[in-house]
C-alpha cells in the first residue's frame, strides 16, 4: 500500500552570495557627499582665530572672504593679494553687488593697524558691510571637532 512517493524533490537552495550592488550604490553616494563638502569644511590658510561666544553663522547672499595671516599678508578668497590689488578687487565686488559683505578673518597676532587698513580699503570702495569671523571657544574646545568652522559676526560699518 503506497500513499505517495518516497523520494522528495529538494526545494530552492538558500543563496550564499552577497548582492554587492546596494553596497556599492551607498558607498558612491557617500563619496559624492564627501567630495562636495570637504572643500567647505576647511580653509587652506591656517590661522589662530580669536574666540567669542557671540559668533554665529549668518546667511549672506554675496560675500568676499579676506584673510590676514600672522605675517600681515592679505588673501582674497585664499589667493595672496597686494594692498593695491585688494582695493581694486573691492571696487569690482562693489560694482557687481553693492550689498556685498566683506568677511574678515585675521589671526590674533595681526596688529590692529593692518586690520584697519583692510577695513579702510573696503569702506573706500563702498563696501560698508564688514563681518569679523571668529571661533566659538566652546566649539573649538570639543575634541570631536577636527576642523574650524568660521562663523561671521556681522558688523554694519555705515556712518550714522
Amino acid at each position: 500500500m503506497s500513499f505517495g512517493r518516497l523520494d522528495r524533490s529538494s526545494g530552492a537552495q538558500p543563496m550564499s552570495d552577497i548582492n554587492m550592488t546596494p553596497l556599492i550604490d551607498v558607498m558612491l553616494v557617500l563619496l559624492v557627499i564627501f567630495i562636495i563638502t570637504a572643500p567647505l569644511l576647511a580653509s587652506s590658510i591656517k590661522l589662530d582665530l580669536p574666540k567669542t561666544d557671540a559668533a554665529k553663522a549668518s546667511d549672506v547672499p554675496k560675500a568676499v572672504m579676506v584673510v590676514v595671516d600672522a605675517a600681515g599678508q592679505a588673501f582674497l578668497n585664499d589667493h595672496p593679494v597686494s594692498p593695491d590689488e585688494l582695493a581694486r578687487q573691492f571696487v569690482t565686488a562693489q560694482q557687481a553687488n553693492p550689498d556685498t559683505e566683506v568677511q574678515l578673518r585675521a589671526d590674533t597676532a595681526v596688529p590692529y593697524g593692518r586690520i584697519v587698513e583692510v577695513m579702510g580699503a573696503a569702506q573706500k570702495a563702498g563696501l560698508n558691510r564688514i563681518g569679523f569671523v571668529a571661533d566659538n571657544p566652546a566649539a573649538a574646545a570639543s575634541p570631536q571637532r577636527a576642523t574650524q568652522t568660521p562663523a561671521p559676526a556681522a558688523v554694519d560699518a555705515r556712518k550714522p
